[in-house]
């Protein structure tokens, strides 16, 4: 028997919500953990930080392979928006006291769904309220701000449901997004980097070879990003 719409628009709802819920819970243990971690952790180090794009990032083992021989912390979470990026700044960025700080925050900002259709405003405020915090709190700190990856919305692979949660992830929104995360960098002083030289295709759209669901990737994708990052660090 085929279920009603409104049916299956309940069930949907549900399970969204159970994902949220499990997802909030794995954050708040993340947090706790990289609480603990950073009151053993020598300062000074060069940090990643960011949402999940940061965190699948093997930045520590693919610089230790490059025999790049320096102190190196991951403190990305998935699911992050700059909300909580905001709410949890001292876990994730000021309380390690790095030299160096890389950031991808704001893809998960990156919907209507929850923003509406000033998204981008909101993400571009927020990124500015994180830049300015960390600028107060770390004006030792070299900031580099790196841009947003290609995505792909045409994976064949692709079920609706990752599509309708990424539709907004446009190749569109993506530039504009990089281009106003560009010029925040320049009224600050700060360094923008583009890592994303042979990471899309023809069209612009993440490569297929690299894409996990359209906008998470593999580590190829990744050595791509340390290549075109390696001589910031």
């Amino acid at each position: 028997m085929e279920r009603s719409p409104t049916v299956q628009q309940d069930i949907e709802k549900l399970f969204d919500e159970q994902m949220r819920v499990r997802q909030k819970k794995e954050q708040e243990r993340k947090i706790r953990n990289y609480r603990a971690l950073n009151r053993i952790a020598p300062k000074g180090g060069i940090l990643f930080t960011g949402s999940s794009l940061m965190e699948y990032f093997p930045i520590c083992e693919m610089a230790m392979s490059a025999g790049i021989k320096k102190l190196i912390y991951n403190r990305g979470i998935g699911g992050t928006t700059t909300d909580d990026f905001l709410k949890e700044i001292d876990t994730v960025l000021l309380d390690l006291q790095p030299s160096k700080v890389f950031i991808n925050i704001g893809t998960n900002d990156m919907t209507e769904r929850v923003y509406g259709k000033g998204w981008m405003a909101h993400l571009i405020e927020n990124y500015e309220k994180i830049i300015r915090m960390a600028l107060e709190k770390l004006p030792e700190t070299d900031i580099y701000m790196m841009a947003y990856y290609p995505a792909n919305l045409r994976l064949p692979w692709q079920d609706d449901r990752i599509r309708e949660l990424i539709k907004s992830r446009t190749k569109e929104n993506i530039d504009e997004c990089n281009r106003r995360v560009e010029a925040l960098a320049r009224k600050y002083g700060l360094h923008y980097i583009d890592v994303n030289d042979g990471l899309a295709d023809e069209n612009g759209d993440q490569k297929e070879e690299f894409s996990i669901d359209g906008v998470h990737m593999y580590a190829e994708a990744y050595e791509v990003v340390f290549r075109n990052i390696r001589k910031y660090i």
